[in-house]
């Protein structure tokens, strides 16, 4: 490869994570994972439970400092700040188990993350009313949180983080729990994100379709270790991760 394509390649690179690792006492919950994501992909994070992917996110986001290891952002080291300058910078995220403010109505809660990027109250609130009807809930945007049923938890919880206006999304399986019709409106929701605004996106899930459907590439971690990345045609059928995650089944697009 030649050093102009690698400057290219470099250019247009949004996250690198290089020989990462993040411990718990004696447990190694990432083990020295190397990864890059270019700007504008939607990459697919896929392992069984407990595999280190939602650790890999709260590294990214700023929860946790790694043990070892790099990540950079743009080009610009970026390890161990936390978690809301890891916002300020661009990096928007959802939570496995969604975490609403229950006692605020659905505007209110996106306002929340709209307020991380403008100080005026009517700013937010114009911010906010954009995103939720994105997502499908202008309907119910007086509605608090504790009175939302699971799907629309789940949209509210993506457009708090969409009200952020990251460049780097990371969706800790959005759909888990939603039906075929519901996961078909997120990933519709997603697409639109990542074609029209230009999201760069990496996003965890279980449901295999979604993934295959959504990834430019996906990535796979098994017991902490990343042990397959590329086209999801090719890594949904390499021996390693149908023994470790697939079983004996395989997927594709259709």
């Amino acid at each position: 490869m030649s050093k102009h394509i690698r400057e290219e390649s470099s250019k247009n690179r949004i996250l690198s994570v290089e020989r990462l690792s993040m411990k718990f006492g004696g447990l190694i919950a990432v083990n020295d994972v190397s990864l890059h994501v270019e700007k504008g992909e939607i990459v697919g994070l896929i392992g069984a439970n407990g595999a280190g992917k939602t650790t890999l996110f709260n590294l990214i986001a700023g929860v946790y400092k790694p043990t070892a290891g790099k990540i950079f952002f743009e080009g610009h080291a970026v390890q161990g700040l936390p978690c809301q300058r890891m916002c300020h910078l661009g990096i928007g995220r959802t939570y496995q188990i969604v975490k609403p403010f229950s006692n605020l109505s659905v505007l209110d809660n996106v306002m929340v993350g709209a307020l991380e990027r403008h100080n005026r109250v009517a700013r937010a609130r114009a911010k906010a009313e954009e995103i939720i009807e994105l997502v499908g809930l202008s309907h119910r945007r007086d509605v608090s949180g504790e009175h939302l049923n699971l799907p629309e938890l789940k949209r509210m919880e993506l457009a708090r983080a969409l009200a952020t206006e990251p460049k780097l999304l990371l969706l800790d399986e959005v759909m888990a729990g939603l039906n075929p019709v519901e996961n078909a409106r997120v990933i519709d929701i997603v697409r639109k994100l990542n074609d029209r605004v230009g999201i760069t996106v990496i996003v965890i899930e279980h449901v295999m379709k979604a993934i295959m459907t959504l990834s430019h590439r996906i990535f796979v971690l098994n017991q902490g270790r990343l042990i397959a990345q590329g086209a999801p045609e090719v890594v949904t059928n390499d021996p390693e991760v149908i023994k470790s995650y697939l079983g004996e089944k395989r997927y594709d697009k259709n």
